[in-house]
């Protein structure tokens, strides 16, 4: 793999460590512990995670407040609509009631509550599950390429550069045509939005995997008769842990906009399943006549993916005291964290 497109990452550059030592906790150095307390000390951290805790709630206990507010995701409710506007909700703000907690979709009198809550479970677990194949392909990848030999580590670092350079959402487009119509699309959209886009994590765990393999407790492991393959099981996959929870966090939202773009072209989640992307693409007729049927479902996934961008980005700072020093050096919550993490 070429070295003009390694990545670096924390930690990378630490000095050896003296013979007899135990491996790093962290690739940046920091005990989960400590990772936690910086994390308490970001409020921006804690109002993320708080936000996207709710949204996880909500979403598993669909069902449940499907039950309690009295409706589903597929009825149709005739009755509630305007016809001769169209189709337009009768009453404010959609049709808002105490039977509709956020009012009725235009045109076909949906509960929209209802699917909004079951289009959060569609993006919640297309992004997850894209990311965890992300995760997997990549750091196995990037294990093989660090490990072997020169003409290994060449061979996978040209199918990672082709990788990285493929227009994702176009052949995700394009694939998607082909594959059969009964075939499950939460899980075809999981698949090839995680097997077209490990690239990255597989750059970063070869970097990782190149330096790490150089330091003591690596070759003491080696001179211990532990294989290849064992070494990087028990040895190096503890140290690479922090850098690619890291990446796969911001990874993440990036994962939940691509599953709605798809949904939005109409190539991903396809109705009656009710999507956050198929939601904005049905209402672009309805803007003017009713915006809540926009706003609501474009604020949900801005929210979602302004929270995991910010979880993200502060389980990165938390990780890589040297960041944190640079964006905060010489200030009050600088010096209240170190006495923090003294005491």
């Amino acid at each position: 793999m070429s070295t003009s497109h390694d990545l670096t990452v924390p930690g990378a550059g630490a000095s050896a460590p003296s013979p007899g030592t135990a491996r790093p906790r962290t690739e940046s150095g920091a005990a989960p512990s400590t990772v936690w307390r910086r994390l308490r000390h970001r409020p921006s951290a804690l109002a993320a995670a708080l936000v996207l805790a709710l949204l996880v709630a909500l979403a598993l206990a669909a069902p449940l407040l499907a039950v309690i507010e009295g409706q589903d995701a597929n009825t149709y409710h005739d009755g509630l609509l305007d016809s001769a506007r169209g189709g337009v909700p009768h009453g404010s703000f959609g049709g808002v009631s105490g039977e509709h907690w956020l009012g009725i979709e235009p045109g076909t009198g949906r509960d929209l509550f209802v699917r909004l809550l079951y289009g959060a479970r569609i993006s919640l677990l297309v992004a997850v599950g894209a990311t965890l194949v992300q995760v997997t392909v990549g750091v196995a990848v990037g294990l093989a390429a660090g490990l072997g030999n020169r003409f290994v580590d060449t061979l996978l670092g040209q199918v990672t550069d082709v990788m990285v350079a493929l227009p994702m959402l176009v052949l995700a487009i394009a694939l998607t045509a082909v594959v059969p119509a009964g075939f499950p699309r939460p899980l075809l959209l999981i698949a090839l939005i995680g097997v077209l886009n490990w690239g990255g994590t597989a750059r970063i765990v070869r970097a990782q995997t190149l330096s790490l393999k150089q330091l003591d407790f690596v070759a003491a492991a080696r001179l211990g008769g532990s294989g290849r393959w064992r070494v990087a099981r028990r040895e190096l996959l503890p140290s690479i842990a922090a850098p690619v929870v890291t990446y796969a966090a911001i990874q993440l939202p990036g994962n939940i906009v691509v599953e709605a773009s798809l949904s939005f072209l109409g190539v991903g989640v396809k109705p009656p399943t009710p999507s956050w992307g198929q939601m904005l693409s049905g209402a672009q007729t309805w803007f003017l006549a009713d915006p809540m049927y926009v706003l609501l479902p474009a604020g949900l996934l801005f929210v979602t993916v302004l929270a995991f961008t910010v979880l993200g980005d502060a389980v990165r700072t938390a990780l890589d005291p040297r960041e944190a020093s640079r964006l905060r050096i010489g200030t009050r919550s600088t010096r209240k964290t170190r006495q923090g993490e003294a005491s």
